[in-house]
Parts: C-alpha cells; sequence; structure tokens
C-alpha cells in the first residue's frame, strides 16, 4: 500500500512489495520440489469456533450498515476480547495446518534453499562503498563498508543484535556528504514507525541522538555534515491505529537532544499534507515536497540554506500534477512530471523565473512509461517501462538521447544510484527465472561488467517465461506474465496460482522470488496480471481503476482467470488467487463477486472495509485511489464492492487462508479480523476458510526470513491440501 510521493515512499514500497511479489523480498533459488497431482482428499467439515456478533448499525447517506463485528477493531495489544479472539483463531488455523504432513516437507526444501549469500546494489557515499549482505539464513540483511571494492569490507551495522527474534529491522539509511555519519532507522515488529539513530562511520559507534515518531520520511543531511533535517509526527495518542495527522519539518543538529530540533515548516492549517525532504547535491537548497495522498500529486517549497534566515519560497502550488524533484544544476530545478504528458517527461524549472509558463521540457514523454530519473555522471539515467519490463535510457543533461543500457533479457533493473560526478554506477537485473545479478555500469563508456552473481543450484532452462496479453470484460488489453515448467501440458487442470495488485500507481515487474519458482517446480504455474489502477502504462492506466472505476481492476482479474481457464492452462477447481494490501481487497472483491471461479483464495493484509479503512492510522491516504464513504456518490461504489460488507449467508466461498499480523499500522488487522469472522460465518460446505495471524509482524517490510519461512510453508501447505498436489 504506497503511502506518499516523497523518495521514502518508493525505497518502502520495495519492501512492501515483498510481502505482495514474492514474499520473501529478496533474491532466491527456485525450490527442486519434483510434483504430481493426486486424487483429492475427501473434505472434511470444519467447526470454528463462534466468534461474537453486537447490535451496530451506522446510517451513510441515509443507507443503514450493520457492522456486528465493529469490536473486533480494537487494539490487539489493549482488548482483551480481541487477543483472545487472535488466539482462539491461530489455534484452529494451526491445528488445520498441522494435518497437511506435506507441510514439513515444503518447510525444510524452503530453509535448504534459502542459505546461500546474497549480495544488494552496492552504493556510494562520502568516498566509501556499501552494501548489504545475508549469508543466508539471517532474519535481516547486514550493511558493510569497504574503502575501495577490493579492499577488505567490514561489518557497518548488524540488525540481527537489535532483537532476539528477529523482528527489529532497519528502516532507511542517509549518510552525511563527507561520509562521517549515518542516520539509520530502526522499525519494530513490522510498523512504519521508525526511531532514528546517529552512527559514526569511523568508529562504528552509535551516538546518543535519539529521533522518534517518524514515518514516511528519510532525513536529508546538510553538507557541512552537521546535522539533518527530517519531518516528524506529534506523538500519538493511539500507535498502531490513530491518524497521522500534523507532520512538520525540522532540523536536528548531531549530539543534541530532539527536544532541541529547530521547526523549519509547518502548515497547521492544513493537518492532512505530509513533506519530504531532500538538500540538492550542491548543498544549496533544502527542497521540501508537499503531499497529501497517494497520487503522486505534489506541491513544492524550497528554502536557500545559503540565506542564514531564509524562508521556504513557493515553487509549486496546486496538487494537480506529479512533480518529483530530480536533482538541480545550481537555480535551475529538474523534475519528472505528468503535466500534459501522462506517461511522464522531465522538465526544468529555473528558480529565478519560475512561473510555469517558462518550464522548460528536457526529455518528452515517449510511448513507454517513464518510472523514476536520477541524475548520475552528468547525466539523466532515466527507468521505462515497456509492457511492465525494464528499460534504461541514458540522456545529457540538455536531454539529448545518449544510449540504451543493453539489459540481459526481459526482466526488472533497479539500483542506478550516484552522484554527478560519479563515472560509475551499479545495478540489479531480475526476471522471474533469473536470480538477482548486479552489474557495474561505467556512465564514460556506457559498458555493463559483472560485479557479483547469486551462486545457486537453479538451472533457469527448465523454466519458460513468457508474456500474454488477453481482453478484460469492457475490451481492454492486459497484459499478463506467465511462469511455468518447460513442456507443460495444457490439460486445463494445472494447479495456477494468478496474482495481482492493481493500484496505486504500482507496476508489477518480472522478480525472482524462491517461493513462486517453489510453486513452480511443484508443478503449478505462476501467471502476474498487470491490472488497471497499477503503473504499468501511466496515468491514464492508473486512474482507469480508481475511485468509481475501482471495478475494472476486478473485472480486469476475474478476465485473467477466465482466460487461464479457457486456453486450458487450468480449471476453477486448481485455480488460487492472491495478492497483499491493495491486492488483498482485490482477491475479497473477487472471491464475493465471483466464487464460483476459484479454488482457493489468499488474501493478505487487506482492506477489506471499505467504509471505515479512512479512518485509520494512514488509511486517509488512500482516499486518492478508492474515494470515501463520506462522499454521497462514491459510498455507493464502495458499498456494492467492499468485501466485508458482500459477503452473502449460505454461500459455497472458496477455500480461503487469510493473512495479517498483529502490528500492521498500514492496513490495521482489524481488516482482516472482521472478513474471516464474516465470513466463518456466512460460509456453507466443507471448505476450510480460516485466517492466520502473525505475532510481532507487520505490513510486511523487515519481516524477519524465520517467519517468512514459516508463512510461506504455511500457504503452499494449504494449496497441496486444497488442490490434492502430492509431492
Amino acid at each position: 500500500m504506497r503511502m506518499s510521493g516523497a523518495k521514502w515512499t518508493w525505497w518502502q514500497e520495495r519492501l512492501g512489495n515483498a510481502s505482495r511479489m514474492g514474499i520473501e523480498g529478496i533474491a532466491v533459488i527456485a525450490c527442486m520440489l519434483g510434483g504430481s497431482l493426486m486424487a483429492e482428499q475427501p473434505p472434511v467439515k470444519l467447526t470454528y469456533s463462534e466468534t461474537k456478533k453486537i447490535d451496530h448499525v451506522d446510517e451513510l447517506h441515509g443507507v443503514k450498515v450493520s457492522d456486528p463485528y465493529r469490536w473486533l477493531e480494537d487494539d490487539v495489544r489493549q482488548s482483551k476480547d480481541v487477543a483472545a479472539w487472535v488466539e482462539a483463531k491461530n489455534k484452529e488455523t494451526s491445528g488445520y495446518l498441522s494435518t497437511i504432513p506435506e507441510r514439513e516437507s515444503i518447510k525444510k526444501r524452503l530453509t535448504e534453499l534459502w542459505d546461500f549469500e546474497r549480495f544488494n546494489v552496492p552504493f556510494k557515499q562520502g568516498g566509501r562503498y556499501y552494501y548489504f549482505y545475508n549469508s543466508g539464513l539471517l532474519n535481516q540483511d547486514v550493511l558493510y563498508t569497504q574503502d575501495t571494492l577490493d579492499s577488505a569490507a567490514r561489518v557497518l551495522l548488524d540488525p540481527n543484535k537489535l532483537s532476539a527474534d528477529g523482528t527489529v529491522a532497519l528502516a532507511g539509511t542517509s549518510f552525511s556528504d563527507d561520509g562521517k555519519y549515518m542516520a539509520y532507522g530502526v522499525a519494530e515488529a513490522g510498523s512504519d514507525w521508525a526511531k532514528w539513530k546517529v552512527l559514526e562511520v569511523a568508529s562504528g559507534k552509535t551516538l546518543d541522538d535519539d529521533l522518534r515518531w517518524i514515518k514516511f520520511n528519510t532525513p536529508t543531511w546538510t553538507i557541512d555534515g552537521k546535522g539533518f533535517f527530517y519531518a516528524r509526527y506529534p506523538e500519538p495518542k493511539a500507535e498502531f491505529q490513530g491518524l497521522n495527522l500534523n507532520q512538520k519539518v525540522y532540523f536536528h543538529k548531531v549530539g543534541t537532544p530532539q527536544s532541541e530540533d529547530v521547526l523549519i515548516y509547518e502548515r497547521p492549517d492544513e493537518p492532512k499534507w505530509g513533506f519530504g525532504c531532500e538538500v540538492t547535491e550542491d548543498g544549496r537548497y533544502l527542497v521540501i515536497t508537499i503531499w497529501k495522498g497517494t497520487d503522486d500529486k505534489y506541491r513544492v517549497v524550497y528554502r536557500d540554506l545559503e540565506q542564514k534566515d531564509g524562508k521556504p519560497i513557493d515553487l509549486v502550488t496546486s496538487f494537480d500534477n506529479e512533480m518529483t524533484f530530480i536533482g538541480n544544476d545550481g537555480p535551475v530545478f529538474f523534475f519528472q512530471t505528468d503535466l500534459n504528458a501522462p506517461r511522464r517527461r522531465v522538465i526544468a524549472v529555473d528558480t529565478r523565473n519560475p512561473s510555469p509558463a517558462n518550464w522548460k521540457e528536457l526529455i518528452p514523454q515517449s510511448a513507454e512509461t517513464l518510472k523514476s530519473v536520477g541524475i548520475v555522471g552528468n547525466s539523466f539515467v532515466a527507468n521505462y517501462l515497456k509492457d511492465a519490463r525494464t528499460q534504461i535510457v541514458i540522456y545529457s543533461l540538455t536531454g539529448e538521447r545518449l544510449r540504451e543500457v543493453d539489459l540481459p533479457g526481459i526482466g526488472t533493473a533497479s539500483g542506478f544510484a550516484g552522484k554527478k560526478s560519479d563515472t560509475e554506477t551499479f545495478y540489479s537485473f531480475t526476471s522471474f527465472a533469473t536470480p538477482a545479478t548486479i552489474f557495474r555500469y561505467d556512465m564514460k563508456t556506457g559498458q555493463s561488467s559483472l560485479f557479483r552473481q547469486a551462486k545457486v543450484k537453479f538451472n533457469s532452462s527448465d523454466f519458460e517465461v513468457k508474456q500474454v496479453f488477453y481482453t478484460s470484460k469492457d475490451g481492454t488489453r492486459v497484459p499478463m506474465f506467465l511462469v511455468h515448467k518447460k513442456g507443460l501440458k495444457l490439460t486445463g487442470d494445472n494447479p495456477t496460482l494468478l496474482y495481482g495488485y492493481g493500484g496505486f500507481n504500482i507496476p508489477l515487474t518480472p522478480s525472482f522470488s524462491i517461493s513462486r519458482l517453489a510453486w513452480v517446480e511443484m508443478g503449478g504455474v505462476y501467471a502476474v496480471a498487470n491490472l488497471r489502477g497499477g503503473g504499468e502504462y501511466g496515468e491514464e492506466w492508473h486512474q482507469a481503476g480508481t475511485k468509481l472505476k475501482k471495478q475494472n481492476v476486478f473485472d480486469d482479474f476475474i478476465s485473467a482467470a477466465e482466460w487461464l481457464i479457457a486456453n486450458k492452462y487450468t480449471s476453477s477447481k486448481r485455480l488460487a488467487i492472491q495478492g497483499g494490501s491493495n491486492g488483498g481487497l482485490l482477491v475479497g472483491a473477487c472471491m464475493t463477486q465471483r466464487p464460483d471461479l476459484f479454488g482457493a483464495c489468499l488474501p493478505a493484509v487487506g482492506v477489506m472495509d471499505m467504509l471505515r479503512f479512512h479512518k485509520f492510522t494512514a488509511g486517509r491516504f488512500w482516499v486518492d485511489d478508492y474515494g470515501s464513504a463520506d462522499n454521497p456518490e462514491e459510498f455507493k461504489a464502495l458499498l456494492k464492492y467492499s468485501p466485508y460488507h458482500n459477503l452473502k449467508d449460505g454461500v459455497q466461498y472458496p477455500p480461503t487462508l487469510i493473512t495479517t499480523a498483529d502490528t500492521d499500522d498500514r492496513v490495521v488487522p482489524g481488516h482482516s479480523f472482521k472478513f474471516a469472522a464474516r465470513l466463518q460465518a456466512a460460509h456453507t460446505g466443507t471448505a476450510p476458510v480460516l485466517i492466520r495471524i502473525e505475532t510481532r509482524a507487520g505490513h510486511g517490510a523487515g519481516k524477519p526470513t524465520a517467519k517468512i519461512i514459516e508463512e510461506v510453508a504455511d500457504l503452499w501447505g494449504f494449496l497441496v491440501k486444497t488442490f490434492g498436489m502430492k509431492l
């Protein structure tokens, strides 16, 4: 679930995508589990512990809406009743999963295959190189540093030492320009809240600086390295459920208490606004990007740091368009924008003459969707999406197209970080059947050279990866990736896992994942549908799946399922659907609209009550995509598909395993709690409908390796039993 348009958003959302795209969120090897189908096991009627109902009815725009499980919205840490319910439901679910003999073999194999060393893309700060590394089964990646690429590396920060159970994770880093200090955030139990500390790089010593109540923000250092700017919220009354309001920008001087931080910018008249901060590479300006939701529409103010008492100056004064700050050349600021360009372009804004009439186009909109832009080696590095796969193009700072980076194949490339003066950068390339491979890229010659490659016992030639296009209900052409073993026979009975997201302008691109390829090795087909609402084809594609048009997303997903069946990849009884966060909503809506179409449903950390999502934590930001029940017209649309409200008594729903976590403060677990309670009450038949509630875990980011393996084993074990698969 995307939170804001600040640079923090993309970094954090990549972590969030770990739970959506590959569960584990790290590049890993495929699971070599041969598999076949056996006769379906005879169904066993499950008995569920009864969930208390209350007589609660809301009247919205003249419509009475019953909410008998409202009490399950209470914080599990503060409500004994909710805590007891969680314990009872986990007992039911674990009891069912414990009857699956294949689960332990799946877990054992996953653990074996996870145990290989992996590196993340290196980056350079203050004359040193840094990279994250995991020897195999560590719960959290370790941050290393080295003076040169050939010198010995040393541990700079090991998050595994911050907690015994691995549930404290690194939530971001920010280095001073001289490389003397590193600010770093830590988050407990998967929470979005981060506590920021300061570490002295040379000695590895963590200083006394202790900054709290920071969320959706990464600090940015002044060029002299004496301190940094950051944004924080007031201390909340309800840490895991309260709305996030009144964020303010402060300056923190290293070595001083947070209580002495200087207020730099606030808008008490606009409590819903949030702020992203960035000091320009030359140290001259502080650029504050203002956001109020998830739609990438920003206002921008800046402050000249050479003026001692300089005031913030308005530069972009409306939320009409995306204006993502890229960098600057003195007083000329570069932005990525969708202004008159739904697939985005790059413009230059001269702060000395800032009228929009004087904004200059540098890189025009192209046929492909511009995803992000950085400045490295006095060049723009532009990352495009071409039918949901990566294309990298290098431009001069005047907008001249210089070259396209030659990538190894159809997949996803990420990285390309650096500064104007750098002559090198690094990137990672991955695909569904290709583990993450790291390359060094020479900005002068345009040549890529292999830097690091995972040493895994995996043969990508055993798999087939292809992209197909199908037609949705209204005739829209939608892309979908398919992954399966070579030689797959289209019998119409292959166990198939269909994954989707479809929201918040977020694209789903090819990604290597041990859990997904484990599924394929077990004999399954894995499909990823690139639904409307996502970011695959720019803002028009995104808007086509929002608010009153949200049903398009569900229609796209249902049409993908029907295409897989019509083309004899699978049948309804062998088709599972999965999605997390906004994708959890997707699964919930589709299973309530077409319970006959699916053989299993795996909704994770989903938004299930579309009438109340905006009343908790960051939920108010999502009104940009969903609309709000406070609006009469949008209320009607939301009520029509809200998963919680559209479960009907007496319906035989597909086998369902809902997953959530007790400390998820992004999509509060009450969504899944209420949906599970209502599903169990409404459902008839013998198919299991269960909920798995992880403890000391959040929305997905920072989840320990041990917990991930447990969860994957439970999910795949559930499908193995449901589909009658024999390993």
